[in-house]
Order: structure tokens, then C-alpha cells, then sequence
């Protein structure tokens, strides 16, 4: 007979799992370690709820064939294959009626798509730099925007991608760097104009408008990291070539946290993610991209960096994530409930 305590499933993609089975380093970059996955397991449990670690989409699908059901799934897998990756588990928790942490298969596939995410937040009246979505090399001639630009695959993370050679000052670079990334990727590159100002990335607690701004952390690159852009090697070896520091509370902080709120709710993200946002040469506040299964590992991935110079604990963050999904499942119930009833 199971205890009373929720039974909250982990799904994720193990990175050494993937290595095992052949994929390479840059493959499996936006993949957890063990650590991250136990951090979770440790803390849900310390939080009164019953950890049990599922594993990847594969795993999760084996699991429900065999007949295993959990009251809610915290969902941070990644997925390897297809645009849509980062919707499988959730598409596959939905078909089961199991609720999850996290946002949902609609907003996991769309803001997978950097182009089709700045669609949807610029027809909401958020900044986003201009930009231009490269599906194949005969796509480049017809780039029409002004120098400095910026190229990266269109539904990568972690800054997958993204090095020294991303920010674009003439059409041979141009040419070259999207050629490269076409050929590299698999999947079309998104080309923006670059924006010279100072860079944030702003962690988001909560659901619709219940969401709130955690924290605005500034990503200041240090002299011995690649200039102007948050690359993957720069991410890879953040302790040595980034410094992270808080924003003050302020006019800028407030022209940040609504715009970011804005996107958050027009994207109808869920529970906790992280926003990029960087400032034009006229200081204004532009969204880049949105994370809705932001990096958790509580000592590495930004989210939790950003918490904890706010003063909110590891435990706080889960607590915190897990009370907005939660309420907001709870509600769902009721709702169902009702509409059974009427």
C-alpha cells in the first residue's frame, strides 16, 4: 500500500546516458548529470513529497506501457530528436492524463523555435531585434538586415552553437557562419540583429498572473571570455569567464520584469523558466529567447544562481515551483469537476 505522500516522477535525459550510447559532447550538451537529478530527488523528498526518477522519454514511455502512474511528473526532459523535442514527455504525460510540472507540449514545441517564439511575442507588442529565419543556403542572398548580426540554430540551447564567430560583420561571415550551422544542426538558423547593450537573463516563478519576476541577473563576460556573446564556451566555463551579478531593483529592473512578464503570458508558459533579454544602443529593453525547462542543477545552471543571490534557497525554488504547479493542477480539477457537474 503507498504511503500519502504525492508520488512525483522526474523525467530528464541523463547526459552520460546518451554518451554511452555514442552521441557526442555537443549532442548531449543540454543534458542533466546525475547530481542535478538527485538534487531534485533530495530536495522533493525533503519537501514531503515521494521522488521516483523516470528517466527519458523512451524510459517514461516504458514505464506507462508497464502501468506505473504518478500524481504529477517534474518534467525537465529535453528530448534528442525532431523540432519538437522538448514536447515529447509532455504530449506522452497528457495522453495519460498525468499532470506535470512545467509548461505544456504547445509552449515546449513553440518556444523550441526561436524564430516562431519572436513571432508570437512581437505580435504581443514586445521589442525583439529584427530578424530572419535561414531554412536553406539560397535563403541567405535575401538577408536584408544591417551589420553587426547575430546567427545560432533556431531550436538549440545551452548556446549550442553559439562561439565567437556568431556575431556577423560582413555578408562573406554571413554566408559562411549559416552554411556552417545548416550543415552542422540539421535545422534552420535564426540571423537578428545583434544588440550592443547589456545582457540579462531573468528568472520567472509562476503561471499566468500569478507569475512573478524571481530575480534579473546580469551576464557580465569577463576579458578572457568571448567577447560580446554568451557562448557555449563561455556557459561551459562560466566560474572562470562570466561573473553574474543581481540588478538593483529600479526603473531598468521594472522595464525588465514587465516586458518578461508580458512574453511569459502571452507564450503561456508555467511554473518557472528563465527569460533572455538584452538592451539596444538606445538602452531599450529587447526580449531574445525564453527557456520554459530552464537548466536546475542547483550549483551550475542559472536559475538557481540567480535564487541564491536572492537569498532563496535551492529548497525555497522547488518549493516555490512546485506550489504553482500544484495550485494550478488542483484548479484544473475543479474545473473539470464543474463542467462534469453542469
Amino acid at each position: 500500500m503507498r504511503n500519502s505522500k504525492p508520488l512525483v516522477g522526474i523525467t530528464y535525459d541523463l547526459r552520460e546516458a546518451w554518451l554511452a550510447m555514442g552521441y557526442s559532447e555537443d549532442e548531449t550538451a543540454e543534458f542533466d548529470r546525475v547530481d542535478t537529478i538527485e538534487s531534485i530527488a533530495a530536495t522533493l523528498n525533503a519537501l514531503g513529497y515521494e521522488a521516483d526518477p523516470i528517466g527519458n522519454v523512451r524510459q517514461l514511455a516504458q514505464r506507462l506501457v508497464n502501468g506505473d502512474r504518478w500524481d504529477i511528473v517534474f518534467n525537465i526532459c529535453e528530448g534528442m530528436h525532431g523540432l519538437g523535442r522538448e514536447a515529447q514527455a509532455p504530449a506522452l504525460l497528457d495522453a495519460y492524463e498525468i499532470p506535470h510540472v512545467f509548461s505544456d507540449s504547445l509552449v515546449c514545441a513553440l518556444t523550441l523555435h526561436k524564430g516562431m517564439t519572436k513571432d508570437v511575442v512581437r505580435a504581443a507588442g514586445v521589442a525583439t531585434p529584427d530578424y530572419v529565419v535561414v531554412n536553406e543556403p539560397a535563403d541567405i542572398a535575401g538577408i536584408n538586415l544591417p551589420f553587426p548580426l547575430f546567427a545560432k540554430p533556431v531550436a538549440e540551447g545551452t548556446g549550442k552553437g553559439v562561439s565567437r564567430l556568431s556575431k556577423i560583420e560582413s555578408r562573406s561571415q554571413l554566408d559562411k557562419v549559416c552554411r556552417s550551422l545548416l550543415r552542422t544542426y540539421k535545422q534552420p538558423v535564426l540571423v537578428e540583429r545583434f544588440l550592443p547593450g547589456r545582457e540579462f537573463t531573468v528568472g520567472i516563478i509562476g503561471t499566468g498572473r500569478k507569475a512573478k519576476v524571481l530575480a534579473v541577473l546580469e551576464i557580465i563576460l569577463l576579458p578572457q571570455a568571448d567577447a560580446d556573446v554568451y557562448s557555449y564556451r563561455n556557459k561551459e566555463n562560466c566560474e572562470e569567464l562570466v561573473r553574474y551579478q543581481l540588478l538593483p531593483q529600479g526603473e531598468l529592473w521594472r522595464e525588465i520584469e514587465s516586458l518578461c512578464l508580458r512574453s511569459w503570458r502571452a507564450l503561456g508558459c508555467r511554473d518557472a523558466g528563465r527569460m533572455d533579454v538584452r538592451l539596444d544602443d538606445s538602452g531599450q529593453v529587447n526580449f531574445i529567447e525564453v527557456n520554459p525547462l530552464a537548466g536546475i542543477h542547483p550549483e551550475h545552471s542559472d536559475l538557481p544562481i540567480m535564487a541564491s543571490l536572492a537569498k532563496v534557497s535551492y529548497k525555497e525554488l522547488i518549493r516555490r515551483i512546485m506550489k504553482s504547479a500544484m495550485s494550478r493542477v488542483a484548479a484544473a480539477g475543479v474545473r473539470k469537476q464543474e463542467a462534469r457537474a453542469a
